[in-house]
């Protein structure tokens, strides 16, 4: 895979297009939650993540070149890695190049995310890598140590909202448009792992979910309620839930009807 003019993956540049939100005093951390809870925010991550492409990527395929953005940041990739996405492959065989350059645009996604979704193509992971602690049988990031991810940015600056949101939320979200069933576990079991996230960002990006995901798709939805709930005390103190209450819509709803479900289930029978 290239990435004009850019470095091989995009992914890895110092000038990434989102920011990290720097940490305030109101973050999460992750204390235990209801079993009922966590297999709801969990159901899909529980599978052992792809750590290859579904197909072995054909280099001796035609280059693509793709405009991504609005400053048409220029990716070039191989069209059978593409193809991999259903997504990708309608709109390649809808193309009539005949000859012409082989480009396809794409507006309205981010650079970052892009190049992260291309990065899973090739190597069935993306930046930073999920690593597997055979001592321990737990999952890790290979930078993050799973302390809070401090040496990699957790937020990416989406033009369209405006603000900043958790990137593997929205890896989530692309990975359900392109048809990668796989990324969208990888990127769930992923968010999984982050702590240390303030409330605003944790509320912005459950906003984000909320708008780009179905409403029969329960996992990330599930994933930011129980990630809510289990960090009450701290929304209490910072007011921001208070704000964002009055603001409405079915996230609330939702997580009013989940916090009473998990008020009755700590009741004793």
């Amino acid at each position: 895979m290239f990435s004009t003019p850019r470095s091989k993956y995009d992914s890895f540049s110092k000038n990434r297009a989102g920011k990290s939100s720097k940490k305030a005093k109101s973050s999460f951390r992750d204390p235990k939650v209801s079993r009922r809870f966590e297999e709801a925010a969990s159901t899909s991550a529980q599978t052992t993540p792809q750590t290859t492409p579904q197909t072995s990527p054909s280099l001796t395929s035609p280059i693509i070149t793709v405009s991504v953005g609005r400053d048409q940041r220029l990716f070039a990739a191989h069209e059978d890695v593409l193809s991999n996405s259903s997504y990708f492959q309608h709109i390649i065989q809808g193309q009539f190049w005949e000859g012409g350059p082989r480009q396809i645009s794409l507006p309205d996604e981010e650079p970052e995310i892009f190049s992260s979704v291309l990065e899973y193509l090739y190597k069935g992971d993306y930046y930073p890598r999920l690593v597997m602690d055979k001592k321990r049988n737990s999952w890790s990031l290979e930078d993050g140590n799973n302390v809070g991810r401090s040496s990699v940015e957790t937020t990416v600056y989406i033009n369209g909202t405006g603000v900043n949101i958790l990137k593997d939320t929205v890896i989530y979200c692309v990975a359900q448009k392109y048809n990668l069933p796989e990324l969208q576990r990888l990127a769930l079991r992923k968010q999984g792992l982050q702590s240390g996230v303030q409330c605003s960002t944790i509320l912005t990006s459950a906003r984000y979910a909320y708008a780009n995901t179905s409403d029969n798709d329960s996992k990330l939805r599930a994933h930011y309620l129980a990630l809510i709930i289990r960090s009450r005390h701290t929304f209490k103190r910072s007011g921001t839930m208070q704000n964002e209450m009055e603001s409405g819509g079915k996230l609330f709803f939702d997580l009013f009807v989940a916090m009473v479900n998990h008020m009755d289930d700590m009741q004793p029978h």
